[in-house]
């Protein structure tokens, strides 16, 4: 189980919302940069970026922000020897070219969620031309997909459209909670191994991580599909230390799969 810190991007600025609201933003850096680098000292190993006006506005908008961040990502795995540090990003992606230059900027997966939604076509051939590079996401409330930025709840059900993607060839799916995102009440463990039963694809639980009793909880089901957890409040809160979670995480799948092996004798 991995555990990935979310940078949430508003007008260059690392912001956490509550429930989506771009009214209630708190400013926890003024340099998204520097906070990456903060995450990756404490042992961070993937990291998650939300161009939080990008979403809204339906194009790029912290692209400098974002470019900061991977160029400090870049440095840093090269100064510690680390391998490549996976970097992910969501919001405002719309189009194939807007893709690509991200791809080419240094970023290892792009997220499509309003447009996967709203123009499946888009994501179908996005997955054909980055194939192993683009995740699918998906924010529900009550198993019904909302878009443009959690604003608008959409007809369609979580598993459904979870199915389609799948067929598509797209590489993970980020599944949110929006209900509980921001509100740090706990992760929706029954929704997320449901639509992770529903389809063969890596699941990335994301809303309402609180602390290290929601890690084990979702420790117990990573079996089911459920391979990585998206840390937001929590750790910029200091109720959840990424650092002691990400080393309970580990040795949680170490007697998982001890436990399998022997079964397996």
């Amino acid at each position: 189980m991995l555990l990935i810190p979310a940078i949430d991007l508003k007008d260059g600025h690392c912001v956490r919302l509550k429930q989506g609201d771009m009214e209630q933003a708190t400013v926890f850096s003024e340099d998204p940069a520097e906070m990456a680098l903060h995450w990756l000292k404490q042992g961070a190993r993937r990291l998650h970026l939300v161009d939080l006006n990008g979403a809204f506005a339906g194009k790029p908008k912290n692209e400098a922000a974002v470019k900061a961040i991977l160029k400090a990502v870049a440095s840093f795995a090269e100064e510690n020897d680390v391998e490549e540090i996976p970097v992910q990003l969501g919001g405002g992606i719309r189009d194939l070219d807007t893709i690509e230059r991200y791809l080419d900027d240094g970023l290892s997966y792009i997220i499509i969620g309003t447009a996967a939604v709203k123009n499946p076509g888009f994501l179908h051939d996005a997955c054909s031309a980055f194939p192993g590079q683009i995740i699918v996401g998906l924010d529900a409330k009550d198993g019904k997909v909302a878009t443009d930025g959690w604003s608008k709840l959409s007809g369609h059900e979580v598993i459904d459209l979870a199915q389609k993607f799948e067929g598509y060839g797209c590489e993970a799916i980020v599944y949110t909670d929006i209900g509980r995102d921001g509100m740090m009440g706990g992760v929706n463990i029954e929704a997320t191994v449901r639509l992770a039963q529903a389809v063969s694809i890596p699941i990335i639980a994301s809303g309402g991580v609180h602390n290290i009793h929601d890690v084990e909880a979702l420790c117990k089901v990573e079996d089911e599909g459920i391979e990585a957890v998206i840390c937001g409040r929590s750790i910029y809160e200091g109720t959840l230390d990424l650092s002691s979670g990400q080393d309970r995480a580990d040795e949680l799948t170490r007697a998982l799969e001890a436990n399998r092996d022997a079964g397996a004798q």
